[in-house]
């Protein structure tokens, strides 16, 4: 079975746009669990234009399922995480500008580095997971690092689908087999949506968890953030 983890963002966004509480984001995580979601995934970034870092301290005690929190290995970022404690971090490349995530992390330049913050977070006691591309080098890098799991930036994925479902998804399997090989548990996300999720889960062997937010959001406009939850749940069971 593979996991479904809602990144709540843009919810963050929409409330930020005006100020006040509106929609209130910390609800939000509560109905995405009540929903079904086996996951929240949140993404502070340094100039908290969505998710703030106090948002991030009043969601871990509030919910009972899974808290992924995603950003750059900052000390300020892995201060906030070791304080709160959540179930996974996963470690983005993101300069501090970055409107989304747009690559995966160079597990070979950075190797010593990306040791050193999966260290210290494992001694917190924190699973860890790496957000990265499909070169099966660094995928191996990554297991060398001593991560848990990696994170498929699946952007590329969805991009090629319309044009050839086949082609997008080889370089992802390929990746996903060395990934196995190598004992790391595999995420994805980025850019996958009600279209692609389904052929992207029954290709990939061993998919643990997908993070959605953006395309889950909007879908919420038009059918119910419930109803779209369970129209996700339903493409991944």
């Amino acid at each position: 079975m593979t996991r479904l983890s809602v990144n709540i963002n843009k919810i963050a966004t929409l409330r930020n746009s005006r100020g006040g509480n509106i929609p209130n984001v910390l609800k939000s995580a509560i109905d995405c669990q009540q929903f079904g979601a086996q996951g929240i995934t949140v993404h502070p970034r340094p100039d908290e234009r969505h998710i703030r870092y106090q948002d991030v301290r009043e969601i871990k005690p509030i919910i009972r399922t899974e808290l992924n929190i995603e950003g750059y290995p900052s000390r300020k970022f892995l201060d906030l995480v070791k304080e709160v404690q959540p179930d996974q971090v996963t470690l983005v490349p993101d300069p501090p500008d970055a409107l989304t995530s747009n690559q995966g992390w160079d597990t070979i330049g950075n190797a010593s580095f990306l040791k050193d913050v999966i260290f210290e977070l494992k001694k917190a006691g924190i699973r860890t997971s790496i957000f990265i591309d499909t070169d099966l080098d660094k995928i191996v890098a990554a297991a060398k690092s001593g991560a848990d799991r990696i994170e498929l930036y699946t952007e590329p994925y969805a991009k090629n689908f319309p044009l050839n479902k086949t082609k997008a998804i080889d370089p992802f399997l390929r990746a996903a087999v060395r990934a196995n090989e190598a004992g790391l548990g595999i995420n994805a996300g980025h850019d996958l949506n009600l279209e692609n999720l389904k052929f992207f889960k029954d290709t990939i062997p061993g998919l643990l968890e997908v993070s959605i937010g953006h395309a889950l959001i909007a879908d919420a406009l038009y059918f119910g953030l419930e109803k779209t939850i369970q129209m996700y749940l339903n493409l991944l069971n």
